[in-house]
């Protein structure tokens, strides 16, 4: 019986609109430069449609400029298929190969004859004979397909006419980097390398092709656009060359070529527009004759490496079923632009499951910067030793469990880029990144190891890498933080590589300083998660000054060499007899000691716990600062069409206190607009922009409307006015330019000090009415300039205790202070400025602020009331209520009241009603 699988009608429809939309975008112009809101609309299709169906099982391709869904292959199933690009690169479909030779013998550093001028650059002037820039006019990735751009492909040499002596160039492949090249001579041209993909640097990594060429012409070439202000070209390094007639004929590959090699600085930049060292460009020049006419050629950095090459190797393993039995390839994950990441697991089965999970773990990794080729042929080179038939291959296989990630950043290997991915970001640096769709091979790989971790113990880590201003191979590793030989732990395995490849690898460029400006990087990130051993084995790009290989350049062969010597060392490292390992670390104490003594240039006895940082330099080989950062698509995130914003749920307000908080207040609003003359509406929208945000104001309650303090910023300068809060309604009193007495005892004030009028009388109606309005409105702020103290309200008299009535300002009463002290209470003060105005009458600070009040301390305002019921029983506090006030007496000893609250009530009242009757 056939069962009908049938598909519900809301995925139809959601489907179906996806289709609509798609359509909806011209498709006639699929060809030209494409929009960047039709492409972030693309990603969004893809977006959505994972999220409205729920599944990630279904993928949104595009093919032949249409829609199609197709379900996501299982993470088991190894397939091989061909590379996927960025749709703004136009790609090539030729089939490039090279093959594999060694030369007979090392090839030596370029020696120069002499100080060659730096040719002079052509400025504008030149013939532009090839120019490829649609892949760098998008701002960030969108989406990808098999052959990227699925437009026909453009012409690269339209801009000018070329003769037939001019040399055709083409990079439009896999690996490939060239922008723009530009004919100054005859002979001559100027070549321009490709950024990063949505990144403005990183331009190290050249590999192009040349045709058109004719044997015996000295043709000079000059890259003026590179970035690092050091190269090994300066030291002998020599670019690669290779002829597909060589190759045919002779079976010669990749060769060291290239005459009158100089890396510079460009002299016709302006370094004063800018101070930035990013800006700064560098160019390499160099001579070189074609062996053959019109040969068809390539340049390049380095050994290219490319994706494709190692999913033939992939395919090549698992297909040997001898292989297959200990080997295991399947996919990590998927990178940005849909390119699967392998990993590969190596170990012997055992014969039961206890004995495979009780063997200690391995994890190797290479190729998470694209540029550094490299460490893909040490990558290969390791794989071929655990994969052979050796003895020691099966020991190792017999005794360890092997996670291997061989390409982290196929992408960018794709593309062509120098270090980033297409997320514009350096994965070297995110590897504790949370943005796991944005950097997922980084991200996987770190969770992978961390379930790894779980299961067993993982003895060492290692990331292989390329270097570009050092010679040799060397490792960078991480200071153990253990005591006594725990402490050198980490020197053991890079002091026995120097020893079993003493031709290749340098201990003495070894460093183990753990750097806060590397802390993103793999080789940190895996030691701060458990991995005692956790290093980054880099290999030049150059070649070896050591021994016998003394000014040589590196070969294929020889980078394959280090992950021989690798394997070859982990089995020294974890042998049972641990003899090896004793005299390697006492090898290493006695070269730490030797470096100290002539660091500090005495003798010294000293022992293990000394501090190393002091004796590395930095183990900065590349500057990806620039790089650090969220993806370059999450910086543009307000082109893509924003969703619509989810409605945020009311809170449930339980209590009464809660409920009270948002009942509305007609009598307030009123109040409010009728004294401040403004509308509600301003009202309440000054109120929203006044209310400070967390739990840092002080609240008060006034006529049953809780209101909070605005805290008012310092002037940043003596003369700028500094914002003082005061209430709405109230008019500062006008400074007065007599002789600056005391308001009590007209005694002359010792400061400079501007006086201020305070009554002792008591206040008018008028005064009354303006300070109830004053009192019941919200805040207002007021300019005043500091020094000089703040104009205060008018005030009544009140009692002081005569403990702190002397001071240096004043000789006699103590108003001065009453009156600062009610200022605390009457507005929401800046307790800065207080401080300031206490220096200025030689008090402590500390006497002024409200918590710190004397218990007896007791301030009276217009009308007094009665004390009312303690809130709560369980707590011992008073609380005295007015519209004017709320004082909050902690039933502490009240020595030193003249009167109670209860007199102070009854006085107040008799003399209101005297008043009242002489009034009338």
């Amino acid at each position: 019986m056939t069962e009908v699988v049938r598909t519900s009608a809301p995925a139809v429809q959601i489907i179906r609109s996806l289709w609509n939309t798609y359509k909806a975008l011209d498709a006639a112009d699929f060809n030209s430069e494409e929009d960047e809101e039709e492409l972030a609309l693309r990603r969004q299709l893809c977006m959505n449609l994972n999220e409205t169906l729920g599944t990630t099982q279904l993928l949104l391709n595009f093919q032949s400029g249409r829609p199609v869904l197709i379900l996501r292959p299982p993470l088991d199933l190894v397939n091989f298929p061909h590379p996927r690009w960025p749709i703004e690169c136009e790609v090539i479909r030729d089939v490039i190969q090279h093959i594999e030779w060694e030369p007979p013998d090392p090839e030596p550093f370029y020696e120069p004859s002499g100080q060659k001028e730096a040719p002079i650059p052509a400025g504008e002037g030149g013939k532009v004979v090839y120019s490829t820039d649609s892949a760098t006019n998008s701002l960030y990735f969108t989406c990808s397909g098999v052959w990227g751009s699925r437009g026909s492909l453009k012409s690269t040499t339209s801009l000018a006419k070329t003769s037939d002596a001019t040399l055709e160039f083409e990079s439009r492949f896999e690996s490939g980097n060239l922008q723009k090249a530009v004919q100054v001579g005859a002979y001559d041209y100027e070549l321009t390398l490709r950024t990063d993909l949505y990144t403005k640097k990183h331009t190290q990594w050249f590999y192009f092709r040349v045709r058109n060429m004719k044997a015996g012409v000295t043709y000079r070439f000059t890259i003026i656009n590179l970035m690092k202000r050091s190269s090994l070209y300066s030291q002998g390094m020599r670019p690669l060359l290779y002829s597909e007639r060589a190759a045919e004929s002779n079976g010669v590959g990749w060769q060291r070529a290239g005459f009158n090699i100089r890396y510079y600085r460009n002299c016709s930049q302006n370094t004063k527009e800018s101070n930035d060292a990013a800006t700064n460009l560098y160019s390499l020049t160099w001579t070189l004759q074609f062996p053959y006419d019109s040969d068809t050629c390539y340049l390049a950095h380095c050994y290219p490496y490319t994706y494709s090459r190692l999913q033939r190797y992939l395919k090549q393993i698992s297909s040997n079923p001898a292989v297959a039995s200990y080997c295991n390839v399947w996919i990590l994950c998927h990178s940005l632009a849909g390119n699967a990441v392998y990993v590969i697991t190596i170990t012997s089965g055992g014969t039961s499951g206890v004995d495979v999970r009780n063997r200690k773990a391995v994890v190797v990794t290479a190729r998470v910067h694209p540029g550094e080729t490299n460490g893909s042929w040490m990558m290969e080179g390791f794989l071929d030793f655990l994969l052979g038939d050796s003895d020691d291959a099966q020991v190792l296989r017999d005794n360890f469990v092997f996670k291997i990630v061989p390409m982290l950043n196929p992408d960018g290997v794709v593309v062509g880029n120098y270090r980033c991915s297409l997320a514009g970001r350096d994965l070297n640096r995110n590897y504790k990144t949370v943005l796991k769709d944005s950097f997922p091979c980084v991200w996987h790989t770190r969770n992978m190891v961390e379930r790894l971790m779980a299961e067993t113990e993982v003895v060492l880590y290692c990331d292989f890498h390329g270097h570009n201003r050092k010679n040799n191979v060397f490792m960078y590793g991480c200071n153990s933080r253990g005591k006594g030989s725990i402490k050198l732990q980490e020197r053991v395995f890079p002091l026995m590589m120097s020893k079993n490849a003493s031709n290749k690898f340098s201990f003495k460029s070894c460093k183990f300083r753990v750097q806060k400006s590397k802390e993103g990087t793999g080789r940190i990130v895996m030691w701060r998660l458990g991995i005692k051993n956790s290093y980054t084995m880099e290999a030049t790009f150059g070649g070896s000054t050591l021994d016998d290989r003394r000014g040589t350049h590196f070969t294929t062969g020889d980078l394959k060499s280090m992950g021989f010597y690798f394997c070859d060392t982990l089995l020294d490292f974890c042998d049972p007899d641990q003899t090896k390992v004793a005299n390697c670390l006492t090898e290493v104490s006695a070269m730490l000691r030797k470096q100290i003594r002539k660091k500090m240039s005495k003798d010294l006895v000293t022992n293990n716990n000394v501090s190393m940082s002091d004796l590395e330099t930095s183990t900065s080989g590349s500057n990806s600062s620039d790089s650090d950062g969220l993806p370059v698509h999450l910086l543009h995130q307000q082109r893509s069409p924003e969703k619509t914003p989810l409605k945020k749920k009311k809170k449930k307000l339980r209590t009464r206190r809660e409920r009270k908080r948002f009942q509305p207040e007609p009598v307030r609003s009123n109040t409010e607009t009728k004294e401040s003359g403004l509308s509600h509406e301003n009202i309440e929208e000054e109120r929203h922009q006044e209310k400070p945000a967390g739990g840092q104001s002080r609240k008060w309650q006034l006529n049953g409307v809780m209101r909070k303090s605005e805290t008012s910023s310092p002037a940043s300068h003596a003369g700028d006015a500094s914002q003082v809060p005061l209430w709405r309604g109230c008019k500062p009193i006008q400074e007065e330019s007599q002789e600056r007495l005391c308001p009590s005892c007209m005694h002359k004030l010792k400061h400079p000090c501007p006086s201020t009028d305070y009554s002792a009388s008591p206040p008018s109606d008028d005064v009354m009415e303006r300070r109830q309005v004053r009192y019941s409105a919200p805040f207002l702020t007021l300019s005043v300039l500091p020094p000089c103290p703040l104009n205060l309200m008018q005030h009544k008299r009140y009692w002081y205790p005569s403990s702190l009535s002397s001071h240096r300002g004043c000789s006699g009463s103590s108003a001065c202070l009453a009156s600062l002290e009610e200022f605390c209470f009457t507005s929401s003060y800046n307790y800065s400025v207080m401080k300031r105005f206490c220096a200025l009458l030689g008090l402590s600070p500390y006497l002024m602020t409200p918590c710190r009040l004397p218990p007896s301390a007791f301030i009276r305002m217009t009308p007094a009331i009665a004390p009312t019921a303690p809130t709560s029983r369980s707590s011992r506090r008073q609380v005295f209520r007015n519209r004017n006030l709320l004082w909050v007496s902690n039933n502490l000893s009240s020595k030193g009241f003249s009167t109670s609250v209860t007199d102070m009530t009854k006085t107040a009242e008799r003399s209101r009603d005297r008043k009242d009757s002489s009034e009338g």
